[in-house]
């Protein structure tokens, strides 16, 4: 048993990783401010004696005792991390060298959540982990991007500089059970207005593309990446590699929900990547890990869990 630190634990990834590493035998500290988290993504783990929950703010620094630390605090979806880009930028940046003290006190392994969202507007396809990346550091997209590329440039600093045993994964689109209904991603735009009978957002021709990985693929991947080697660091990326433009995304919600949604079709927001899609050989090689819930399986937890969500809503 290890004592591990989740930072935005109650969060849609924090709180899967949080009940996968207490089903591992794991005694778990869950941290989180509640500004995207929410208490009942983790309600279910308050009455287990080895889960501990307390609110706390990462640009804080944290006193506590831990053997590793997974570093998920921030908001990730555009609507959550514009709202208020100064503290996005304060919660990857800030957030990241309190953890990196913290674990550097406490000679622990860490984990950085990074993102795909550090490659930009991408000018390869597939993205590798060494390429560097195509970010507008002025949009509005920057609080995020720019953040969290900064955060990985802190994790290697230290790493290269105080030998810190570091592990960071690039997370590329991730859904299922757990968003928030209103986050603004597309998964859960669909499926919701779906559900509700509005009509499908499909912002600019809808071809352009994602790769949506399924969260527990996503946690298994986080968990067999903080179980490598020392001296691996990654960066590695972590994603479905298969590819759906938004309109394909569309048309699988509306196959499952059925209801008579139509497409209505908007401008593209700024700085709105065109494509996006993971080459994970190194996760296949490094991690041998790939991700194994097909796309219409998983929309599929993700439709039922909404439906559930929104009846007790409404």
């Amino acid at each position: 048993m290890q004592k591990i630190l989740v930072t935005g634990g109650a969060g849609f990834l924090g709180s899967h990783l949080c009940e996968r590493l207490l089903r591992d035998g794991h005694d778990v500290l869950c941290v989180d401010n509640f500004y995207t988290g929410g208490k009942q993504n983790i309600a279910h783990l308050l009455g287990n004696p080895y889960f501990e929950l307390m609110r706390h703010d990462v640009t804080f620094p944290l006193y506590v005792e831990v053997d590793r630390i997974y570093n998920l605090a921030c908001p990730a979806s555009p609507i959550h991390y514009q709202f208020d880009p100064v503290q996005t930028t304060k919660t990857s940046v800030h957030g990241a060298i309190n953890m990196l003290g913290l674990a550097k006190r406490l000679k622990a392994r860490i984990l950085q959540a990074s993102t795909s969202e550090v490659y930009g507007d991408p000018e390869i396809h597939p993205q590798t982990e060494d390429y560097w990346g195509r970010v507008n550091p002025v949009g509005i997209r920057a609080c995020y991007d720019e953040g969290k590329r900064c955060a990985e440039t802190l994790f290697f600093d230290y790493y290269r500089q105080h030998n810190l045993d570091i592990k960071v994964v690039r997370i590329f689109n991730t859904y299922g059970p757990r968003m928030h209904p209103n986050d603004g991603r597309v998964v859960s735009n669909f499926i919701v207005q779906a559900l509700r009978g509005e009509d499908i957002t499909i912002y600019g021709d809808g071809q352009q593309t994602r790769s949506f990985c399924y969260v527990d693929d996503m946690i298994e991947g986080f968990v067999r990446m903080m179980d490598t080697e020392r001296g691996f660091t990654g960066p590695i990326n972590v994603g479905n590699p298969c590819e759906f433009t938004m309109l394909q995304l569309a048309e699988e919600v509306l196959k499952q929900v059925g209801g008579r949604s139509k497409l209505a079709f908007k401008a593209l927001p700024a700085d709105d990547p065109k494509q996006r899609q993971p080459d994970i050989a190194m996760a296949r090689d490094k991690l041998g890990w790939e991700p194994t819930v097909q796309l219409e399986d998983g929309l599929r937890e993700t439709i039922a869990y909404f439906k559930r969500t929104l009846m007790v809503a409404a």
